[in-house]
């Protein structure tokens, strides 16, 4: 394996588990009943807009390395494809996040009082 794409695949697993490492403390936040001072700074509506940037901020960083590769520069391609790999998985992770939330809403809505 190229040594490129083993360092982006442990980013990419860096990030996965500091995402669970978040979502962990988060759950055990809420559990304990006490928000720490980083709770406090970030709200759901917080958490949502930052993960939609983060997305957008892979995609764009995606597309311009497509385009640096389209006009010639030296980009590998490799880079390019896994770039625009990164970037289609980031947004089916948030595709099935919000799909996971709407189904959850909607069990909420439909429950019998």
């Amino acid at each position: 394996m190229n040594p490129t794409n083993i360092g982006n695949i442990e980013a990419v697993l860096t990030q996965i588990r500091n995402y669970q490492v978040q979502a962990q403390d988060g759950v055990n936040a809420s559990q304990s009943g006490a928000m720490g001072a980083r709770s406090e700074n970030l709200g759901f509506a917080d958490a949502v807009k930052g993960a939609i940037q983060e997305v957008n901020g892979t995609q764009m960083a995606s597309k311009d390395l497509r385009v640096a590769y389209e006009h010639g520069e030296n980009v590998p391609l490799t880079d390019v494809v896994i770039g625009m790999q990164k970037s289609s998985l980031a947004f089916e992770a948030t595709l099935q996040i919000r799909n996971k939330v709407l189904k959850a809403y909607e069990d909420i809505l439909h429950m019998p009082v």
